[in-house]
């Protein structure tokens, strides 16, 4: 004789088990499918977010850039009609001059101020358009071997 006695499940008790895991089995499988929808709809909703803020953000950005773009070609037309009306030896009357000078001044801070606007846009953009570098060490060696 074995060591071993096996209990043997009543019918009563036999049903219960089967009842319980009849039950049980639809009540999980529903529970988890109607958890993994909810799942997959948050996560569609948080992607489609996150993708309109990031178009947003671009949008602004290449906004600011076409902005100072047209500011920098205005100044350097000013600039040029100056210049050629120098060259020509259109000179301006002596009251004028002053207003002329602190024009001059207000045109070339105002393009000071654009081309630094677009060198900071500029480097904006390029930053975010690279990856970020990974915070895992390298899977290989870097340095070579003698």
């Amino acid at each position: 004789m074995s060591a071993k006695t096996e209990i043997r499940l009543t019918p009563a008790q036999r049903l219960s088990r089967g009842l319980k895991y009849t039950a049980a089995g639809p009540v999980d499988v529903t529970r988890g499918a109607l958890a993994l929808g909810l799942e997959g709809a948050r996560s569609s909703a948080a992607w489609a977010g996150d993708r309109y803020r990031r178009g947003r953000i671009k949008a602004q950005l290449s906004e600011d850039l076409a902005a100072a773009q047209q500011t920098i070609a205005q100044e350097l037309a000013a600039a040029q009609e100056v210049v050629s009306q120098v060259l020509q030896g259109a000179a301006p009357a002596r009251v004028a001059k002053t207003k002329q000078r602190k024009r001059r001044l207000l045109i070339a801070a105002a393009g000071v101020v654009a081309v630094a606007g677009g060198a900071v846009a500029f480097s904006i953009v390029r930053r975010s358009t690279q990856p970020e570098p990974s915070p895992l060490p390298p899977s290989v060696e870097v340095s070579p071997k003698p």
